[in-house]
């Protein structure tokens, strides 16, 4: 090993000669280690004349048009795709003059995504990851319910026996496995924000609560999204509110998702930071969320190239929230709002939101904010483009 920079000793090297430290100990699994490998990957990369996006700094791009080519890394994972196979095949070959690599092909397994393809498009789906908690769970063979959590039911902190130690542990390890299943099932979304409220002293009514999600992953354990071609780049976005919804705090849940042209790659459920002293209050904060969010996407779309139209079309089923963003004016309606929410007038007026009205039963999301019945859920998880191919027709 070299020196360390500043490292001093008494020991006068002969001629032709320098001083070097034994390695005792690799950096390998240490907690710097992954920062110093991706810092010698970013290094490599920009010098071979790739940018890391701002918006997302695991993502790294070069070229224009033809021979445009993106690349995103997870630890020492990688997808590399662009239009050119020639481009792609050139830049594996830079990669492996610095690095030792495996070419696996086409992704069709990445950080337990599955990917399918086929003349409709791509499916991302994670069945072998919810089948594997199912097994785990002892609810491979048990009765499947049609709905991800019982709306009549209200989870409280109070409500039930509180968990033994080991059960409390079983039901931690549990959700946050249902966590990372819900990157390709935003049907159930709404349910694990419920349930992960309650991660640090469970009762056994939010376990069987979790039990009856269970249940639910196994009517369709393959559920996924199907992502079509498109040829209009539009951004568009459904925002609702369950106003004060949460027994415990009083606070709203705000429910959003975004699409792109027709198919859906961003949504969210989240009980809100404050409590709203209204519904269009509540509103207009899941309004600010979804904002934030498009803006994020629309800076990630124009790193990837992807010319977006505009302006961003925003349905909600609020008109007093649609007339506070439309309208700066300072009333007594808003002003007890905090001013960083008001930056969604300052978009409007720019011209990258227009925020358009929509009746409540096709609010899509309307599924991120409460448990629907059967009949209401099924509509709008049809609506959101998930299907599951596995599923006998």
């Amino acid at each position: 090993m070299s020196l360390s920079l500043g490292y001093q000793t008494s020991q006068v090297p002969r001629k032709g000669e320098k001083l070097t430290c034994k390695l005792n100990k690799s950096t390998y699994r240490l907690k710097q280690a992954s920062r110093q490998w991706f810092l010698k990957f970013t290094a490599a990369l920009s010098s071979h004349g790739f940018h890391q996006s701002k918006s997302d700094y695991s993502l790294f791009t070069r070229g224009h048009g033809h021979d445009f080519v993106a690349l995103l890394v997870y630890v020492d994972d990688i997808l590399l795709t662009g239009p050119s196979p020639q481009i792609i095949s050139s830049v594996k070959e830079v990669l492996k003059g610095h690095f030792k690599l495996k070419d696996l092909g086409y992704a069709k397994y990445f950080l337990g995504l599955e990917l399918s393809r086929s003349q409709q498009g791509i499916m991302i789906s994670q069945r072998k990851y919810c089948l594997q908690i199912l097994e785990d769970t002892g609810f491979l063979e048990a009765k499947p319910v049609t709905t991800p959590m019982d709306p009549n039911l209200k989870l409280s902190k109070n409500e039930g026996e509180f968990l033994k130690a080991d059960d409390i542990t079983c039901y931690r390890r549990l959700i946050c496995r249902l966590i990372y299943l819900q990157i390709s099932q935003p049907d159930i979304c709404f349910a694990i924000h419920r349930l992960s409220q309650f991660i640090h002293s469970p009762t056994k009514v939010q376990l069987n609560a979790a039990h009856h999600l269970l249940r639910y992953l196994k009517q369709s354990p393959g559920q996924g999204i199907l992502i079509s071609p498109i040829t209009s780049f539009h951004l568009k976005a459904f925002v609702d509110v369950d106003w004060g919804s949460c027994p415990d705090t009083r606070r709203s849940i705000t429910g959003f998702c975004i699409f792109l042209g027709a198919f859906i790659i961003s949504w969210k459920s989240k009980k809100q930071a404050t409590v709203s002293r209204s519904s269009a209050e509540a509103e207009y904060r899941a309004l600010a969320s979804v904002t934030s969010e498009l803006m994020w996407i629309s800076q990630l779309l124009k790193d990837l190239q992807v010319k977006i139209l505009m302006p961003t079309t925003i349905f909600c089923d609020n008109q007093a929230v649609i007339v506070i963003a439309s309208n700066p004016m300072f009333h007594e309606r808003t002003k007890h709002i905090e001013i960083d929410y008001h930056f969604v007038q300052d978009k409007i007026a720019y011209g990258f939101l227009k925020v358009l009205p929509i009746q409540s039963s096709q609010q899509l999301a309307d599924m991120f904010t409460k448990a629907l019945l059967t009949s209401v859920l099924s509509k709008l998880v049809s609506k959101l483009g998930i299907i599951d191919i596995h599923h006998p027709t």
